[in-house]
């Protein structure tokens, strides 16, 4: 923590508990760590708490009972809670009988809900942590962040190809099966080696299904088994009236760290240029964004645009309002403006912006193009959304 100031923050009123989600090692035990040093905090990879807790969850209730007052005034952490659902109930219980907070970590609700454990039926807010994103980071390196990811501990990490290795075989595969969420290892193992190869292209969920021998309801199931974890984030077209020339049902699915994907497939970049480094690019900027509406509370839509000729906008924002086209070259040609300019002619976004690695800002018939590190200053500052 002392090397990134999180934009993430948690202020709980009186009475008011909280989920915070996350995939592993985005930095959530760290942040509550520091935002929250006094706190009572029960971890659940504490084995022997773990153990002790699944056998008998009114212990809970006793423990916090024994802490004292004090104590009690305070939001308890209990940290990965979703490995113990049954502790849903005494939390419940202690929220409305003794008007106690809790903040309640983990890594996905999915296996919560699996076991029909008790959600507080809205009694808790939610908080997201994501990897880190530029507003959290001095001097944010383009290829550092494309190549390692912005997971805390690989973004520092020189040696970080193993860690994202580890990464990807421990967590992505054998934990998400481990817990439960997958039942056909093998199969799921092919499901992430194609996510990797249709990174942030149409989905083709038959295609995928051929490729994993199994059906396309399954790689829709494991495709929701990495949204509900937080791992990804299905984008879906952008289509505000009946348009027949509009692509209007396949989505694009990202990953929740450029770094991952990279891993995924096998990329390292050594250049700000072709075609790796743009898709790269484009995906580290949805990042940013997707971070900015969790932090800043802004339930907007995140969408993409393209017609069946070809015709593409990366990114629509809030139902319109901002239409976001990524490019990774240094200069932006006459061209690249056509997907742009044809869909501010249809939609009239308040604002359309051209992100690209361009040096300085300019206006092109108004389009805004924008270096992408100003790009990320205006948007953090809510100046594109706010």
């Amino acid at each position: 923590m002392a090397d990134f100031t999180r934009r993430l923050r948690i202020e709980l009123p009186r009475g008011q508990s909280t989920f915070l989600w996350g995939p592993r090692k985005t930095g959530k035990t760290t942040y509550l760590r520091s935002a929250f040093p006094d706190s009572l905090r029960y971890d659940l990879l504490d084995t022997d708490l773990l153990l002790e807790l699944t056998k008998r969850p009114a212990l809970l209730r006793e423990r916090i009972a024994a802490a004292g007052a004090r104590a009690r005034r305070r939001p308890i952490i209990i940290d990965e809670v979703q490995k113990v659902p049954s502790l849903m109930d005494e939390v419940h219980g202690l929220i409305e009988n003794r008007g106690l907070r809790f903040i309640l970590c983990g890594s996905s609700a999915r296996k919560l809900k699996r076991g029909r454990a008790n959600l507080l039926g809205g009694r808790a807010w939610r908080h997201e942590m994501h990897p880190l994103v530029s507003a959290e980071v001095k001097s944010l390196d383009l290829l550092t962040a494309l190549n390692r990811g912005m997971i805390p501990s690989h973004y520092r990490d020189a040696r970080y190809e193993r860690s994202l290795q580890a990464y990807v075989r421990d967590y992505l595969k054998e934990e998400i099966f481990d817990e439960g969420l997958a039942r056909n290892m093998p199969a799921f193992s092919r499901f992430l080696d194609a996510v990797g190869y249709t990174h942030g292209e149409l989905t083709n969920y038959a295609n995928i299904a051929r490729d994993c021998g199994v059906d396309a309801k399954t790689v829709k199931g494991y495709y929701q088994i990495l949204a509900d974890t937080l791992l990804g984030a299905m984008i879906e077209p952008y289509k505000r009236r009946q348009e027949r020339r509009v692509i209007s049902k396949a989505g694009k699915f990202y990953l929740f760290d450029v770094g991952v994907a990279g891993a995924l497939t096998k990329r390292r970049l050594t250049e700000e240029r072709g075609e790796p480094f743009g898709r790269a690019f484009e995906h580290f900027i949805l990042m940013e964004i997707l971070a900015h509406r969790s932090y800043e509370h802004l339930d907007y839509d995140v969408n993409f645009w393209r017609t069946k000729s070809g015709l593409e906008v990366d990114f629509v924002l809030a139902r319109g309002e901002v239409a976001i086209e990524v490019k990774g070259t240094r200069r932006v040609d006459q061209p690249e403006f056509r997907s742009l300019k044809a869909f501010s002619g249809e939609h009239r976004p308040r604002q359309a912006i051209m992100v690209c690695n361009e040096r300085v800002s300019r206006d092109h018939e108004g389009i805004r193009v924008l270096p992408w590190r100003e790009f990320l200053e205006s948007l953090w500052a809510g100046r594109i959304l706010a």
